[in-house]
């Protein structure tokens, strides 16, 4: 109702520590094409490995390469063989031309359909933010390639306090796209808590994010996904 055109759900959830919360798995996967059903978005999820590849594009509309696997290029070959939109994600440590080239393996297997999505790298200043979103990606993305851009600013910073001003930034910058981590309870969320926005203040970004769309020509064209 607020406006978010994609749900995306982790039915596979790549943690760093081996003894966090790993998804539901396979099992997920009806949960997230039982949303669809009830609210028409259209469903992004994550790929963690190929033995999973046919049962996540049966129910993925659009296939995530999380940053974890960005430079898994057997991976990238396999999913760039198939034809769903592919949300390729960029690695924490990952230079503009490595997601490129990544992109590339993709598109070399045959598939066109990639969306670039920067969600903050890893530098030295971890104090105050999860990681830092390098919003300059976008207008130097868009004298290098023709991909579609999305910016996710829930992991890019890691604190919800956070999250509207950098939406808001990105939209401004002329990202094609947003994923924001919404939760009702971020207190007792599974995973990534701290940097979800409640649903009340999703509402209000979105409202916030179009006066910004507004004024630089550009809303409501961005699409924003629900994470």
């Amino acid at each position: 109702a607020a406006g978010a055109q994609f749900l995306r759900g982790g039915a596979y959830k790549p943690r760093t520590s081996p003894y966090a919360f790993q998804g539901h798995g396979e099992s997920a996967l009806n949960l997230l094409a039982a949303a669809r059903e009830a609210t028409g978005l259209g469903i992004i999820t994550e790929l963690m490995d190929s033995p999973e590849l046919d049962v996540v594009a049966e129910f993925a509309d659009v296939i995530q390469i999380g940053a974890r696997n960005m430079q898994n290029f057997s991976l990238l070959k396999k999913v760039g063989a198939q034809e769903k939109p592919v949300l390729l994600k960029r690695g924490m440590a990952a230079t503009i031309e490595d997601w490129l080239m990544a992109a590339e393996y993709i598109m070399a297997a045959g598939n066109p359909n990639v969306i670039l999505c920067e969600r903050g790298i890893r530098t030295f200043d971890r104090q105050y933010a999860r990681n830092t979103l390098d919003l300059s990606a976008i207008p130097v993305l868009r004298t290098l390639t023709h991909l579609p851009i999305m910016i996710d600013p829930s992991h890019g910073t890691g604190k919800s306090e956070y999250v509207p001003a950098m939406a808001m930034a990105s939209i401004a910058a002329g990202a094609d796209s947003l994923m924001i981590e919404v939760h009702p309870n971020p207190k007792k969320a599974l995973s990534d808590g701290p940097q979800s926005l409640t649903p009340e203040r999703f509402d209000r970004l979105m409202l916030e994010m179009s006066v910004i769309g507004k004024a630089v020509g550009r809303w409501p064209e961005p699409a924003v996904a629900l994470a």
